[in-house]
C-alpha cells in the first residue's frame, strides 16, 4: 500500500481501490452468508451467499499481496532501504498498533455483548481490552489478552513481507533482470500452480489459518510466494504485456477454476470425491484446479486492468488516498451498525442496503475527519500534508 509517485501505473491503482472496495462487500457478505462463522450473524442467512462470495475468497487477499507487492517494486529503486522502511513503518505498522487499541476494539465488544459474555459498559470494557494481563474472557485471549487485530492482520504481514524484501532486493533485483526475462508466462504459470500445490499439500493440514502472525505457516508460505510473484511481475515487461494480450484466456481458465470448485461443491463429481482421500492423483487434479483458479483470476484482472483502466479520474485520485483509512474503518463499522439495526427486525433487502449505505457515508466521513490534522493523518498512515493541500 505504498502510494506509486510520478511515472503512475493507474491500473494498479484502479486493482488496488476496487479490491479494497470489494472488502466492504465481502465483509458484510459475512454478516449474511450461512455456515460460514463471524463475529456476528444475522437472523437472516443464505446458502447461496456461499456460492458468490467462493467466486473471490480464494483470491482477494492474494490480489492484495500482489498489488502491494507490484507498487514496492515498482519505487524500491527510488528511495534508500532506510527511507523505505521508515515509510513501510509509518504506513503499515503505525495505522496497525493505533487500529488495535482503537479502531478494532468495538468489534470485540459486540461480539462479546452478543454472545452475552460480559455486562454492557463500554469504558470498562475497553480498559480490559488493553490491559494484557486481564482475567476477563480468560477463553478469549492471544498472547497479549483481549487485543487483537481482526481484520487488519493484512498490515502486519505486509510489513514483514516488505521489510525481508527491502532488505534484499539488490540481490533479487539481479535475479529478476537476469533470469525473468527468459521464461515464458506459461511456464511462470505453471511453476506458480506447481508451488502453490506444494504449500498446500505440505502445510495446510498442519498448519490451518490462524491469522496470527507467529504460527501461520500455510498463510505465510502462499502469500509470500504471492508478494514475491508480484514483486517479480512488475519487473518482466513481457509477462505484463501478454496478461494483457491473453487477458479473456486467463478468464476462462478462471471460470473453469471456479465453475469446477462450485460444481464440486455441490456434489457434481461423487466419484472423485470419493477417491480424494485415498488418491495422491485425486488430490493433484484438485490442486490443479484450486492453483489455476487462483493464479488465473489475479493475472485476468491484472490483464484486463492493464488494457481499460489505464486512465486517472476524479474518484481514483480521491480514492487512492483514502483507501487505507476506508479499510480500517469499514469492517467495524459493518459490525455495529448490523448489531444496532438488530432490534429492528427488518428485512434483509431493507437491511442490507443501510449496512452498505452507513458503512460507505461512515468511511467518507471518517477520511474527511482523519486527513484534517497531523496527528490523525500519521495515526492513520496518511502522507503529512503539503503546501499544496490535501
Amino acid at each position: 500500500m505504498l502510494e506509486i509517485q510520478d511515472s503512475r501505473r493507474y491500473d494498479v491503482d484502479w486493482l488496488r481501490t476496487l479490491a479494497f472496495l470489494l472488502l466492504i462487500l465481502y465483509h458484510i457478505g459475512m454478516y449474511y452468508v450461512q455456515d460460514w462463522g463471524w463475529h456476528i450473524k444475522s437472523e437472516h442467512t443464505f446458502a447461496w451467499l456461499q456460492e458468490l462470495m467462493i467466486l473471490t475468497n480464494r483470491w482477494r487477499m492474494s490480489l492484495l499481496f500482489f498489488i502491494s507487492a507490484m507498487a514496492l517494486s515498482l519505487v524500491v529503486k527510488r528511495y534508500s532501504n532506510m527511507t523505505l522502511l521508515k515509510l513501510r513503518t509509518n504506513r503499515l505498522l503505525v495505522p496497525l498498533i493505533f487500529g488495535m487499541f482503537v479502531i478494532v476494539f468495538p468489534q470485540v465488544y459486540v461480539e462479546a455483548i452478543s454472545q452475552n459474555l460480559i455486562t454492557p459498559g463500554v469504558l470498562s470494557f475497553w480498559l480490559e481490552y488493553i490491559n494484557p494481563n486481564t482475567s476477563l474472557l480468560r477463553d478469549h485471549h492471544s498472547p497479549i489478552g483481549l487485543l487483537t487485530w481482526n481484520h487488519l492482520w493484512f498490515l502486519p504481514y505486509l510489513w514483514v513481507y516488505s521489510v525481508i524484501v527491502i532488505l534484499s532486493h539488490q540481490v533479487l533485483d539481479r535475479f529478476i533482470a537476469s533470469i525473468g526475462p527468459r521464461i515464458p508466462f506459461a511456464v511462470m504459470f505453471g511453476l506458480l500452480c506447481l508451488a502453490l500445490i506444494g504449500c498446500w499439500y505440505w502445510l495446510a493440514q498442519s498448519y490451518p489459518v490462524t491469522h496470527a502472525l507467529v504460527d501461520d505457516w500455510y498463510n505465510h508460505s502462499k502469500y509470500f510466494l504471492v508478494f514475491i510473484t508480484g514483486y517479480t511481475f512488475a519487473r518482466v515487461d513481457t509477462w505484463w504485456q501478454y496478461v494483457i494480450a491473453k487477458r479473456s484466456w486467463l478468464l476462462g481458465i478462471a471460470l473453469l477454476g471456479y465453475s469446477f470448485i462450485v460444481a464440486d461443491r455441490n456434489g457434481g463429481f461423487p466419484w472423485l470425491a470419493a477417491q480424494y482421500e485415498d488418491s495422491f492423483a485425486v488430490q493433484m487434479l484438485y490442486g490443479i484446479f484450486f492453483t489455476a483458479n487462483h493464479w488465473a483470476w489475479i493475472f485476468a484482472l491484472i490483464g484486463f486492468a492493464g488494457a481499460y483502466l489505464t486512465k486517472p479520474t476524479p474518484f481514483l485520485l480521491y480514492a487512492n488516498k483514502a483507501i487505507l483509512p476506508w479499510y480500517m474503518f469499514h469492517q467495524t463499522v459493518i459490525i455495529v451498525v448490523a448489531w444496532n439495526l438488530k432490534e429492528f427486525a427488518l428485512p434483509a433487502a431493507i437491511e442490507f442496503p443501510l449496512i452498505l449505505g452507513s458503512t460507505v457515508l461512515t468511511c467518507l466521513i471518517g477520511y474527511e475527519i482523519v486527513r484534517r490534522t497531523p496527528l490523525t493523518r500519521w495515526l492513520f498512515g496518511l502522507k503529512q500534508q503539503n503546501k499544496r493541500g490535501f
